[in-house]
């Protein structure tokens, strides 16, 4: 029996890895939960995972979830250091990490340790610090199993051949709720943004995937993952979803990994790899969905794309600053602070202004997160 913990328990991710734990109890139960501050979500949680360990980053949340259960209560942790104490605990020989944003370093550093499977949801961590996790994880003789659908698709494809005969590694994208239409982003609306046609995701995510931030990410997060140049990266818009991602092999083969847009599969997979078994997710019929189109991304009308490739070019802490400020804009969006059309604005100024450090530690890093963000929100009154 495999114990798993997750961290985000509360959210989109979260929920769906707890859903697939369900159908897989036979091999694998919950040792711990994670989540801000969602009391009444964990408490269905706890009732149905019965986990051995609770930690939640609010105080006040995790004092009233101690008054709820009371004698019947779980370990109960607090305080983002709680969050990190539950991660590096060897009982559990999986953690899913869910947490979104780079509030996610931490606990996946936390958890690296001899022997860890490490299944990362969470996209900021490797982008804002994948040359210090990936030689972490080598150090360690840990497992970092990518839960993204992309991601998952190109380790499944990958395997297809050695790792010296990929030529190029091609993330499709699904162009997010403005493919093909000719709109005005300065007027674009929050629910606008927040209506993607294929994928039921948390606001953040959902609106990266709109200014196709998230894609941009994706593409640093391959780069860590794959040790693939950004150069040899690239992005094809399938509004369809259905072909998550392609390997491209030396001869020219092309592979790629086919399923209906739905995230319990990669999630199974991550938590089962590299084993697979059967699962609780509609079953591709290629007839019905009658037709496949593809099409390069347009990088002058999604301008993220451009902003992170770049970032990833220039190196060090320029990815970590790409991601604050995104995080930042975002949430000022969110909050209807800022036009939808000012996010990338706001990254590329916050980009322009930096001066990118070589070879960052863990610190530097959350000491150049905190100041982007603090330096853009307070900007926006």
């Amino acid at each position: 029996m495999k114990k798993v913990t997750v961290l985000g328990s509360a959210g989109s991710i979260g929920q769906q890895t707890l859903d697939v734990l369900a159908t897989l109890r036979e091999d694998f139960s919950v040792y711990g939960l994670a989540t801000l501050n969602e009391v009444d979500i964990i408490v269905e949680q706890i009732k149905h995972f019965h986990p051995d360990v609770v930690a939640l980053t609010e105080t006040e949340a995790a004092e009233k979830l101690t008054n709820m259960l009371g004698d019947d209560a779980p370990e109960i942790l607090s305080g983002e250091d709680g969050v990190i104490e539950l991660a590096s605990r060897g009982d559990a020989g999986i953690v899913v990490n869910a947490v979104v944003g780079a509030a996610a370093l931490k606990p996946t550093m936390a958890a690296l340790r001899p022997g860890i499977r490490l299944c990362i949801a969470n996209k900021e961590a490797l982008v804002v610090a994948g040359h210090i996790i990936i030689p972490k994880v080598a150090e360690m003789g840990a497992e970092l199993i990518p839960i993204d659908s992309e991601h998952s698709a190109l380790l499944q494809a990958s395997l297809s051949g050695r790792y010296g005969e990929i030529k190029r590694l091609i993330l499709t994208a699904s162009g997010g709720p403005f493919h093909g239409k000719d709109i005005d982003f300065d007027g674009v609306t929050l629910n606008e943004a927040l209506e993607h046609p294929n994928w039921s995701m948390g606001a953040k995510i959902t609106v990266d995937s709109a200014t196709m931030m998230n894609k941009g990410l994706e593409v640093i997060e391959a780069h860590w993952l794959f040790d693939i140049p950004p150069d040899r990266i690239d992005i094809l818009v399938h509004p369809q979803s259905i072909i998550h991602s392609i390997v491209e092999f030396v001869d020219g083969s092309q592979i790629a990994q086919a399923s209906l847009p739905d995230m319990q599969l990669p999630i199974q997979y991550a938590l089962t790899y590299p084993d697979r078994r059967p699962a609780q997710v509609p079953l591709l019929n290629l007839a019905e969905v009658g037709q496949l189109t593809f099409e390069e991304p347009d990088f002058r009308k999604f301008p993220s794309l451009i902003l992170a490739y770049d970032a990833l070019e220039a190196g060090g802490s320029a990815p970590c600053v790409l991601n604050a400020a995104n995080e930042a804009a975002v949430q000022l969006f969110l909050g209807g602070k800022i036009s939808f059309a000012d996010i990338p604005r706001i990254v590329n100024r916050a980009l322009s202004n930096h001066e990118v450090v070589s070879g960052p530690d863990i610190d530097t890093l959350l000491e150049i997160n905190k100041r982007v963000q603090e330096e853009i929100l307070g900007s926006v009154q």
